[in-house]
Formats: C-alpha cells, sequence, structure tokens
C-alpha cells in the first residue's frame, strides 16, 4: 500500500486533542481559552489554565499548531495558583482605586484558605474600609475587565516602581539578569506577579474579606471545593508566630529577597546566617525552659509537623536544651506503633495509608506511655516494616525525671493519646510557618521551601529521584491537610523553622537535582515553576551553615545526624 506522503499548503485549522477525549478543530491562532469553552461542562471546576505540549499556559495562549492539551482547572495545584495570583492582582487594584496614597502588603497564608494582609506604614483599616474594598472589588468582577500581560523592558520596570515607591521590588529587579519584566495589567493599575493569571476579573467569583487582628484576611476557595470558602477559623497562635517571624526580619534589616539579595553582595551573609541560628537557639531554650517550669508535671513532649519542617533536628536540639535543664528525654518512636499491614487503612486511591491515624495502634500507645510515666517496665513494640508486623521490642522503666519525646505527624491530634492527662502532655507544632516573599504582592510559598528541602534530603539519603520525590508530593500535602493542619491551634507553642537564607543556600543543590527531570512529564511543570523563582535568589555557600543548623537536616554534615539519648533504666 502507497502511503500518501506529500507537500501541502498550511491549513487556515488547526486540531486540538483534549484529555485523549475530544479532538477539535479551530481556526489558527484561537487562544486555547476560546478552544476549551465548548469542554468547559465536563470538568468539575473552572478552567483557569492549560497544559499545552507539555507545558503550562495562560488561557490566552494563541495555539497556531496541532497539540495536545489538558485543561487546568481551580481544583489542580497550578489551576489554584493561577485563581488566587489573579485575586491578589484584583485585590491591589481595587486597593490602588481607593487608596492611591496608601500600600498594601500580602503577607502569609493561613491553612482554612486565605491571606492575612495588612497595610504598610500606615493605620489599618477600619471594618467599614474593608467592606468598601470588597465591594470595589465586586465591581471589577462584574465589569469583566481583561487582564493583560505585556512585556516591558527592565529598565522601564524599574523607573515605574520607583516612581510608585515600591523599593522591595527596586531591590529585587536589581539582581535580575534577564533584561525585560513580564508585568500584568488592569485598567490603569499594573505589577509584576511571579507566574500565570486568568484572562479577566469576570474569573474571579469566590473570595471575601474578613477583618483580622491587625489587617485581614483575603479568603479563597481551597482546591477539594472550589466554588465554596470555608468557614473563617481564629488562629491566634499562627497569627503570633508570623508577627514573631516579622520582628525578626526586622533585627536583620531584610524585609525581601530583594534585601537578602543586597546583604549576600554587600558581603552580610555570615551575619545574616548566625543571627537566623541564633534567633532558632533562643527558641529552643524558651521552649525547653517552659517545659522545666513544669518539671513533675509534664512526662510527655509530642513534636508534630508537616513533612520536611525539620522535627527530627528540632527534637534533638530541644533534647539537649533539656539535658541542660537537668531534665532526661526518653525517645519514643511512633513508627513502631504501626498496626498490621493486613489492618492499615486504605487512601481514596486504594494505596495503603500509612499517615491516617488508624494506621497507629492507639490503643497500645496510650497504655504504654500510662505505665511508662507510672515508672513500670514496658515492653515497647517494635514494628518490622520488612515483614509488615509488630514484633516485641525493648524492655523500659523510665526514672521520675524522665521525659517521653514523641515525634509525628499526629502529635496535636487529640485523639492519639486521648486517656493522658492533657496537663502531662507538652504540644510542640514545627513547620516552615512563613518565608520571605519576593516582594510586597509575590508571596513565597513554605509548602515550595519544604518540597526543596525534601528534594535535597530525598537525594542525599533516600536514593529518590527529583521526580519521584515531586510525583509524591501531592499524596503527602493530602495527609497533611487532613491530619495535621486542623490541629494546629492545639499546640502549646508553635515552632517557626524557616531560615531567612535557606532558599539561597538550596539553589546551588537543588538546581541540579531539578535539571534531571525530563521535559513531557508532570513534575517537569513543577521543576520549571520551582527553577523560575530560584531564579530571583543569588546563591550562598554552605560553608558558613552550622553543623547543627536546621537546614544541615536536608544538606548533610549535621552534627546531629547520630546523635542518640542515652536511655538509662532497663532496657
Amino acid at each position: 500500500m502507497i502511503k500518501a506522503i506529500h507537500f501541502s499548503e498550511l491549513s487556515d485549522v488547526i486540531q486540538v486533542h483534549v484529555d485523549d477525549h475530544h479532538v477539535i478543530s479551530a481556526p489558527r491562532g484561537t487562544s486555547i481559552g476560546e478552544i476549551l469553552e465548548i469542554v468547559s461542562g465536563e470538568y468539575d471546576a473552572e478552567i483557569v489554565g492549560a497544559v499545552i505540549n507539555g507545558s503550562l499556559r495562560e488561557l490566552t495562549y494563541p495555539v497556531n499548531y496541532e497539540s495536545t492539551v489538558s485543561p487546568v482547572t481551580m481544583s489542580s495545584p497550578d489551576g489554584m495558583r493561577i485563581y488566587r495570583r489573579s485575586l491578589i492582582m484584583l485585590l491591589e487594584t481595587a486597593f490602588f482605586n481607593l487608596y492611591p496614597d496608601k500600600s498594601i502588603v500580602i503577607d502569609h497564608s493561613v491553612s482554612f484558605g486565605g491571606y492575612f494582609c495588612r497595610l504598610d506604614g500606615s493605620p489599618q483599616f477600619t471594618k467599614e474600609e474593608i467592606a468598601a474594598l470588597e465591594s470595589r472589588m465586586w465591581d471589577l468582577v462584574r465589569e469583566d475587565i481583561c487582564i493583560e500581560r505585556r512585556e516591558v523592558s527592565l529598565e522601564e520596570a524599574l523607573a515605574y516602581f520607583e516612581k510608585i515607591n515600591q523599593p522591595d521590588k527596586v531591590s529585587l529587579l536589581k539582581h535580575r539578569k534577564k533584561d525585560y519584566l513580564m508585568m500584568y495589567f488592569i485598567g490603569g493599575h499594573s505589577d509584576y506577579h511571579h507566574g500565570y493569571m486568568v484572562p479577566s476579573t469576570g474569573y474571579l467569583k469566590w473570595f471575601a474579606l474578613e477583618p483580622a487582628d491587625g489587617g485581614f484576611t483575603l479568603r479563597f476557595p481551597r482546591r477539594g471545593s472550589p466554588e465554596e470558602i470555608v468557614p473563617l477559623q481564629n488562629y491566634p497562635k499562627l497569627l503570633a508566630t508570623f508577627r514573631q517571624y516579622g520582628d525578626w526580619l526586622e533585627r536583620l534589616e531584610i524585609d525581601s529577597v530583594g534585601s537578602l539579595n543586597d546583604a549576600i553582595t554587600h558581603g552580610r551573609i555570615r551575619e545574616v546566617i548566625l543571627v537566623s541560628e541564633a534567633l532558632h537557639d533562643l527558641n529552643y531554650a524558651k521552649i525547653a525552659g517552659q517545659i522545666a517550669d513544669r518539671r513533675g508535671e509534664v512526662r510527655v513532649v509530642l513534636i508534630a509537623g508537616p513533612s520536611s519542617s525539620g522535627k527530627t533536628t528540632s527534637s534533638r536540639r530541644l533534647s539537649i536544651q533539656l539535658l541542660a535543664h537537668g531534665l532526661h528525654p526518653f525517645p519514643l518512636e511512633l513508627d513502631n506503633y504501626f498496626v498490621n499491614r493486613n489492618e492499615t487503612p486504605v487512601d481514596q486511591e486504594g494505596n495503603l495509608d500509612f499517615e491516617h491515624i488508624d494506621a497507629l495502634n492507639r490503643t497500645r500507645l496510650g497504655q504504654d506511655i500510662k505505665r511508662l510515666i507510672a515508672g513500670e517496665e514496658v515492653q515497647l513494640p517494635k514494628f518490622d516494616f520488612h515483614s509488615g508486623t509488630s514484633v516485641p521490642g525493648e524492655i523500659v522503666q523510665l526514672s521520675p525525671d524522665q521525659i517521653i519525646i514523641l515525634e509525628g505527624i499526629h502529635g496535636l491530634n487529640p485523639a492519639l493519646l486521648e486517656g493522658i492527662p492533657t496537663q502531662k502532655t507538652y504540644r510542640i507544632y514545627i513547620s516552615a510557618l512563613t518565608q520571605l516573599n519576593l516582594d510586597r504582592h509575590n508571596r513565597v510559598s513554605t509548602t515550595d521551601t519544604r518540597l526543596l528541602r525534601r528534594i535535597v534530603r530525598d537525594a542525599r539519603t533516600r536514593g529518590y529521584s527529583p521526580q519521584e520525590t515531586i510525583e509524591r508530593w501531592e499524596s503527602v500535602r493530602r495527609g497533611e491537610k487532613s491530619f495535621i493542619y486542623p490541629y494546629q491551634e492545639n499546640a502549646d507553642v508553635m515552632f517557626n523553622s524557616a531560615l531567612v537564607y535557606e532558599l539561597s543556600a538550596l539553589k546551588p543543590l537543588v538546581g541540579p537535582l531539578l535539571r534531571q527531570v525530563p521535559f513531557g512529564t508532570l513534575a517537569h511543570i513543577e521543576v520549571k515553576r520551582l527553577l523560575a523563582l530560584l531564579e530571583w535568589f543569588l546563591p550562598v555557600s554552605t560553608e558558613y551553615i552550622p553543623d547543627n543548623s536546621l537546614i544541615r537536616e536536608f544538606i548533610g554534615n549535621s552534627i546531629l545526624q547520630d546523635f542518640k539519648l542515652w536511655k538509662r533504666g532497663r532496657e
């Protein structure tokens, strides 16, 4: 059979293959948003972007060649990032319309779906002013104004931000290697935003502004319910931790990535590292002092936090501080309390869910802890990961001055130790709770910080490729949202494990790893985003980082790696 292969003229029509379900024909140069309109009803959430031939694109992207396309909805991580970034631009525009002489700061995220916002250098908003701002945002949504993306020269961008008195952006752009910048425009307002946006304000149908102590919270949906604003929860302990971090940054005279880069170029990075580490030391000492003040009452210290938050290093540094107070910590490994493999619950995809609280034998755990703090001799279990069964472990008897250190993701969940009186426990929540932002309007996600930490550690100690770590990350995040974040405020104290300089230190290590991920994979889309983020940070050598630093848990050469507490009593 002779194949009909021949030269032909370029057709005015292209074909788009959508998720292997449809083939759509459209005039060459049609935007992908217009093309996907005919299948929008088949998706469970608003389409806000698309992956075209392996690359993430905005809906305004013109399709000029036959392409394979996957719509990106608000129920996906990339889709929700696009939506929230666009929402910040909407807030900025409304704020600029009403208060052109003031400046707003998008400060940090809150776990129930929102960003805490505040005024920069001005008295805080009244409830009436917040209501007026929200009303103006809704006006802009109803007007369905185009959100235009435009390339400008770096020189033009610098002049613009100098003119409107945004020194954080000027400082950031001074270190930019490229000679251009992509800026967004809504009507008469323009700004730089790190990442893509929706095509117009009419897409932004779900948000609310609610007063918060010292500012307000910009509310938005979460991916699980992309058309719903969940009820607002109080977070006084979390907010206090955020403010403490802000105070730290003021002491360091670093309020954005641009000022961090300035410190690096001016030779101040040793000072920044040493002061950052000293502030961690102060917090460990303070926590140990609070536990020591309740000597004889507190017998169990629970340390909880999401993946790559630095729990292991924190538990060891806290143990050293407790020893200095004359207390003797006893590490109890929660992993040894897994139920037998055949009793392990499964997740929504049918896989064994080791992060579920029912994966632990809580009855045995509670009984053992009661007996240990009563001074009884206890044979602890040991989980055999090869056979997937619990077997007899060491025999232990604690003295009255020993404190059990229990580290694990469920440490703040009241269901973990239901039979243990609250006054006998001290609960610590550890995470990279807030991060140095690019500038007043461009946040750096602490989730990204933890992912970068984990990529470096997994490649160094566990033999996982960056692609494998990235592909597992979504499952890890689901577990955190279900079993950690709802219980944050149960903590007696929160410890922010972020270090102001860490992304600059991680950059030389994680960059080569990320570049190993092949194009065309879903992980590569995430890699491209992370590499674009790291471009803003000047690199820092790890030689100045102390050997007991929390970041050493991930980059290596930690003096605490082989640290083991002397277990007193019978074993």
